[in-house]
């Protein structure tokens, strides 16, 4: 792998759960506990039933949302109001985030297969919404989630981004895929939970950290 980024870098694309605040946050474990709740209330199914189909349709369709929507006519908002109805004030604010991405040159973005109430709760809590240029979240994409290259595409389009001076970050490392495909350079924000099966493909990925905050500090520019 590369040691330093391909070129010059101004756009920053960042996922938000488990990306822009650490997995030991915990907060993401609140959001898939209202999902199983919200499968077995909608659908009448014990909550251990719940989860097996909740996780079926994370893998099939990218997330569990989709595969209630195509196959059971869920309606997304409800659905997302739900899901994203949790404590945020589990995140404070993040002074060292704060101050890197005030030093990044160039634009930053959420994407996110959430909704944008929930990335703004987040990055309020932070501290560090005021950096940002824009969420691209799941409605934005249609309801087509990651990792389909089509949304990936959109929001290049939308904001004007030059893909090969974009940097792409993620913690589950296969929706760096069409970040890679079109021209990206990206980064694993690699945690204990999401490891990647032994022997897998990763060269998607140009760089690999658990420390997104480390990372980004060393591709500040130095003053001369």
């Amino acid at each position: 792998m590369p040691a330093e980024t391909p070129g010059p870098i101004d756009a920053w694309i960042f996922d938000l759960d488990n990306t822009l605040y650490p997995a030991s946050a915990n907060l993401f474990p609140q959001i898939d506990r209202r999902i199983r709740s919200y499968v077995a209330h909608q659908l009448k199914m014990t909550l251990d039933d719940a989860f097996i189909l909740q996780k079926r349709y994370y893998r099939e369709f990218g997330t569990t949302l989709r595969g209630l929507m195509l196959n059971h006519k869920v309606e997304p908002d409800a659905f997302l109001d739900y899901v994203h109805d949790i404590d945020h004030s589990v995140l404070g604010r993040d002074a060292r985030l704060d101050a890197v991405l005030a030093a990044l040159p160039g634009r930053k973005f959420v994407y996110t297969n959430g909704s944008e109430r929930h990335a703004s709760s987040v990055m309020d809590r932070l501290g560090v919404a005021k950096h940002f240029s824009g969420i691209f979240d799941i409605s934005a994409s249609r309801y087509i989630p990651k990792p389909d290259p089509a949304p990936y595409a959109e929001l290049v389009a939308l904001h004007g981004i030059e893909a090969s001076r974009a940097a792409m970050f993620e913690d589950i490392h296969v929706n760096l895929k069409p970040a890679h495909a079109l021209g990206m350079t990206t980064v694993w924000v690699r945690h204990a939970e999401n490891p990647a099966p032994a022997g897998e493909d990763l060269s998607h990925c140009h760089h690999i950290t658990e420390d997104l905050v480390g990372w980004l500090e060393t591709r500040i520019p130095k003053n001369p």
